[in-house]
C-alpha cells in the first residue's frame, strides 16, 4: 500500500470509527489512487499524522455541524446534490452530506445542499437545474450522490467544464472534471451475511432499493447471499432467503414496505437486511412488532433501532472529505475522469464491531476474515447479474 493509500486508508478507518460513536453505482477497476501532494494543514486536517492528531480535540461530529448555513456573500463553496429519498435518510444521503459538512466546517468553507425538484418523481431536468443552481450560487466542487444522477451530470459537467464534480456510488463518465468515486459493497454485504449466520440465524431477508437497478444496492446484496452460504457450508446448515426489490424503487419507507416485512417476520425471516436509505424506517419498524432483527447499511444504523444486529457499512464521509480536499489541494487531476473503487484494502467498507450486538460471531473472526479479503486470499464476486441464481450449496434463495 503507498504512502496515500494508507492516507487514505487512515482517514477512512476514522471516519468510520466516529460512526460508531454518533446506495449506487458502476464498478470501477482502478486501484486506490496514487501518492499525491499532502494539503496544507488549514485546508486538510485529514493530511496530518496519526501522531499530532492523537493530540488534538475530539474531532467534530457532522450531527454537530447544521444542514443548513447562511453564508456572508450568499456564496456556498461545497455544493451537495442529493440524491432520491430524505436529506436525513440516517443512510447514504446523509452520509455523503456529513463528508461535505465536515470538510467544510473544519476548512472554513461555506456548503448548502440541493435537492432537485419533484421529490422522488425527480427528471434529469430537475437533476441539472439542482446542479446549475449550485454552480450559479458558487460552487467550486459539487459532489453528487447516486447513479442516476448520470445523465444530468453529464450535461451540467460539459457545460460548467471549470468546475470540479465529485460522483458518489458513481464511475467515469468521459469528462476530465468529474470523479466517480464507488465501493465494493460486494465485500461488505459478504461479511454481513457470513456473520449473521455465524451467529445463528437461518432465515433471512434482503429488500433492496432502486428498484433492482442499482448497482450498489445489487452488490451488497449479492456479497449477503455469498457470505450467507458460505457460513452456512461451513457450518454444515441450510439457510434460507427472502430477495426482493419491491416497494423499494425510492428508497423511502412506506406502509405496503412495512407490511411485506411483517408478512416475513410472521412467517418464520429472523433477520432482513434493510439495503436502501429510508427503507430502514418500514423494516425497522416491523423488526420490532415481531421481535425480528435488521441489519443496517451505509453507516452504523444501530442507534436507530434496538433491532439492529450490525450494519454493512462504506465510508461514505471519508470518500467525500478526500475527494473534495484534492479540489483544495490542486491534485483533484489525479482522480479527474476516472473511476476510483473503494474497498477493504482502504478500510473503506465493513462491520461496526464496537457496536454489533452479536455474541457467536467474534471481532477476532470478522477481523481474520477481513485480512483475509484485503490480502486477496479471500475474493468476493461482484458479478452480480451473472451470479445471483446460481445453484447455491447451503442456500434456498427465493427472489420475489
Amino acid at each position: 500500500m503507498n504512502k496515500t493509500s494508507k492516507l487514505l486508508a487512515l482517514l477512512l478507518s476514522g471516519s468510520m470509527m466516529l460512526s460508531l460513536a454518533a446506495c449506487g453505482g458502476g464498478a470501477a477497476t482502478t486501484p486506490a489512487p496514487e501518492e499525491s501532494k499532502a494539503a496544507e494543514p488549514a485546508q486538510s486536517q485529514a493530511a496530518e499524522p496519526a501522531e499530532s492528531q492523537a493530540a488534538e480535540p475530539a474531532e467534530k461530529s457532522a450531527d454537530d455541524i447544521p444542514d443548513n448555513m447562511t453564508s456572508a456573500d450568499g456564496k456556498y463553496e461545497v455544493a451537495f446534490i442529493t440524491d432520491v429519498g430524505q436529506l436525513k435518510d440516517k443512510s447514504f444521503n446523509q452520509g455523503t452530506y456529513d463528508g461535505v459538512k465536515l470538510y467544510a466546517d473544519a476548512n472554513g468553507l461555506s456548503y448548502k445542499y440541493y435537492q432537485p425538484a419533484n421529490g422522488d418523481q425527480a427528471t434529469d431536468d430537475d437533476r441539472y437545474d439542482a446542479m446549475k443552481a449550485a454552480v450559479d450560487g458558487g460552487a467550486k466542487v459539487v459532489v453528487c450522490a447516486g447513479f442516476m444522477q448520470e445523465a444530468a451530470l453529464t450535461r451540467a459537467a460539459t457545460e460548467f467544464s471549470d468546475v470540479p464534480f465529485v460522483f458518489i456510488d458513481g464511475y467515469p463518465i468521459g469528462l476530465d472534471n468529474v470523479a466517480g468515486i464507488s465501493f465494493q459493497e460486494e465485500q461488505s454485504g459478504y461479511l454481513a451475511g457470513y456473520a449473521v449466520v455465524k451467529e445463528g440465524f437461518e432465515k433471512l431477508g434482503f429488500t433492496g432499493g432502486g428498484g433492482g437497478t442499482n448497482p450498489a444496492c445489487c452488490r451488497f446484496g449479492y456479497g449477503f447471499v455469498q457470505g450467507a452460504n458460505a457460513a452456512a457450508a461451513e457450518m454444515g446448515v441450510n439457510v434460507e432467503i427472502n430477495y426482493s426489490w419491491e416497494y423499494g424503487a425510492s428508497f423511502s419507507a412506506s406502509p405496503e414496505l412495512q407490511t411485506m416485512a411483517n408478512g416475513w417476520y410472521t412467517t418464520g425471516t429472523e433477520v432482513i437486511f434493510a439495503c436502501g436509505g429510508s427503507m430502514f424506517q418500514s423494516i425497522a419498524a416491523a423488526a420490532s412488532a415481531n421481535d425480528g432483527f435488521v441489519v443496517g447499511v451505509d453507516v452504523d444504523q444501530s442507534f436507530e433501532s434496538d433491532a439492529v444486529v450490525t450494519s454493512a457499512m462504506k465510508g461514505l464521509s471519508s470518500a467525500v472529505q478526500w475527494a473534495v480536499a484534492k479540489v483544495y489541494d490542486g491534485t483533484f487531476a489525479e482522480i479527474g475522469g476516472q473511476g476510483t473503487s473503494l474497498g477493504a484494502k482502504d478500510d473503506a467498507v465493513g462491520l461496526p464491531t464496537a457496536t454489533w450486538s452479536m455474541e457467536n460471531f467474534s471481532v477476532s473472526d470478522y477481523e481474520a476474515m477481513f485480512a483475509d479479503i484485503v490480502s486477496g486470499k479471500l475474493t468476493i464476486d461482484a458479478d452480480y447479474e451473472t451470479g445471483l441464481e446460481q445453484d447455491w450449496s447451503n442456500l434456498k434463495l427465493n427472489i420475489l
